[in-house]
């Protein structure tokens, strides 16, 4: 639990860098999530809020990206090495195999 735990403020300190705002956000509801279910004895509830904090994480390192206004017209996305794949050409007229 702990090692979820940390591992999302790491993710959560990566995504939001810079943006005071959505890094205390994000530390808050973080914190009040595993602070509403600290009490859970249940081995099957904990092991599926497990899943389900694994799976923000995975949506948080992967998703999404930060954008800056620069001007009143214009904004600057700052993509991160996470967020970066390589993309498959579109091919119009595929070859069969």
């Amino acid at each position: 639990v702990l090692k979820i735990f940390k591992l999302l403020h790491r993710t959560r300190q990566e995504v939001f860098k810079n943006d005071t705002k959505a890094l205390e956000a994000a530390r808050q509801k973080i914190n009040e999530e595993f602070r509403n279910n600290r009490d859970e004895t249940s081995e099957e509830k904990i092991s599926e809020l497990l899943k389900i904090a694994s799976d923000v994480e995975v949506i948080l390192r992967t998703s999404v990206i930060q954008a800056v206004h620069t001007d009143s017209d214009r904004i600057v996305l700052i993509p991160r090495k996470d967020l970066l794949q390589d993309n498959t050409p579109y091919i119009d007229k595929p070859t069969k195999k």
